[in-house]
């Protein structure tokens, strides 16, 4: 059998961006997280970009892919009342515990000034930390998994493309998810590319 014969064996869109493993080298007992980004507000692919410099520059933590751009209508608003949103997804392998995570997490919205005055409004960056190593929590500062995203394909789509093979913990694998869910209204931004700093 050749190795595009399988059809469990999903092939990586050629724009995820990967890093080598210096993450495992550098780090000590580095974890696994899944954060999403997204944003609608100003040059989204810029604040994009920002986001992932800004989380590759934390210390104690390493971006080891990043999936290609998706553009996707706003969640839970009045359809035309928004901008359409530029979506992505980032693996990384940290030794920052979750609440550290989140911390920076907020630290770079605040940074890339978002603000928080609306619970559906607009926002030039979201940086949402969607799994954390199978880790299952219902605090409600940091609920893990993301308590919405095995209804989201705007995040399951790209969260498939940077691992093929992931679960939500206690949803199941994004793979059956996407296919309960579906695709409509993920676009894909061939022409945009998200990189990771050298």
């Amino acid at each position: 059998m050749t190795p595009n014969s399988d059809p469990t064996v999903q092939p990586v869109p050629a724009s995820v961006v990967h890093q080598v493993d210096a993450a495992d080298t550098t780090l000590q007992n580095p974890q696994q997280a899944v954060i999403a980004l997204g944003s609608n507000v100003g040059n989204r692919l810029e604040r994009l970009q920002s986001a992932v410099d800004a989380l590759a520059d934390t210390p104690g933590l390493a971006v080891k892919a990043v999936s290609p751009v998706y553009e996707t209508e706003p969640w839970g608003v009045e359809p035309g009342s928004q901008s359409s949103y530029f979506n992505a997804v980032v693996l990384v392998r940290t030794t920052l515990p979750p609440g550290s995570l989140l911390e920076r997490g907020h630290a770079i919205e605040e940074a890339l000034e978002r603000v928080r005055d609306e619970r559906w409004g607009p926002r030039t960056i979201d940086v949402d930390i969607v799994a954390y190593q199978g880790v299952v929590s219902d605090d409600p500062r940091l609920t893990l998994p993301h308590p919405r995203v095995h209804e989201r394909a705007f995040v399951l789509v790209p969260w498939h493309d940077v691992d093929p093979g992931a679960e939500v913990p206690g949803r199941g694998a994004v793979a059956e998810l996407l296919a309960g869910l579906g695709n409509e209204g993920v676009a894909p931004r061939t022409d945009l590319e998200l990189s990771l700093p050298e």
